[in-house]
């Protein structure tokens, strides 16, 4: 999980984003795309503005898998990211096996400790999704899945605003 100087993340919420990765973390250097087999996405962790944030989920199924990016990023960054995370209030830090260009490596990735499968994505949080997945080149049916995925308008338009900058091109 850390090389060096060095940590690999495996980004597959909106930090799969590299401008909102970047903002938080700007050593992070995308790797390549990653799979993680035997767990779903689920849009249930507790974000601190109410909304639902990603999660990854281990699933029964073994043919279920979250595509993502591995992100090299500085080892000093990592309070940073850790911080904007919230892990320990939210969100826990795991180590993963993910499959490479066919190859196993290992990162770490945020795994959600706050849960409410009612809550849904906003809509800017949502779009940094898709926009990363398709930044990265994510497989096409992962990407169709993702637009299909049922968000709400922030009721901030501040931080919607915010959020927005990251994106590459305009979604909302």
């Amino acid at each position: 999980m850390t090389t060096d100087l060095h940590f690999l993340n495996f980004a597959y919420g909106s930090n799969m984003s590299s401008g909102r990765l970047r903002a938080r973390t700007p050593s992070a250097t995308a790797l390549g795309c990653a799979r993680l087999i035997g767990h779903r996405l689920a849009w249930h962790k507790v974000g601190r503005d109410g909304s639902g944030k990603c999660d990854i989920v281990e699933s029964a199924d073994a043919g279920d898998s979250v595509w993502g990016v591995v992100y090299r990023i500085d080892l000093a960054e990592q309070p940073l990211l850790d911080q904007a995370e919230g892990l320990g209030r939210g969100y826990d830090y795991k180590a993963l096996d993910l499959t490479v260009g066919g190859q196993i490596l290992r990162a770490g990735a945020y795994v959600a400790t706050e849960v409410d499968a009612a809550l849904q994505p906003f809509d800017w949080y949502l779009a940094l999704v898709v926009d990363g997945a398709d930044e990265h080149g994510l497989p096409n049916d992962y990407r169709s899945n993702l637009r299909r995925i049922h968000a709400r308008a922030d009721p901030d338009p501040q931080r919607c605003e915010i959020n927005r900058v990251h994106l590459r091109r305009e979604w909302l």
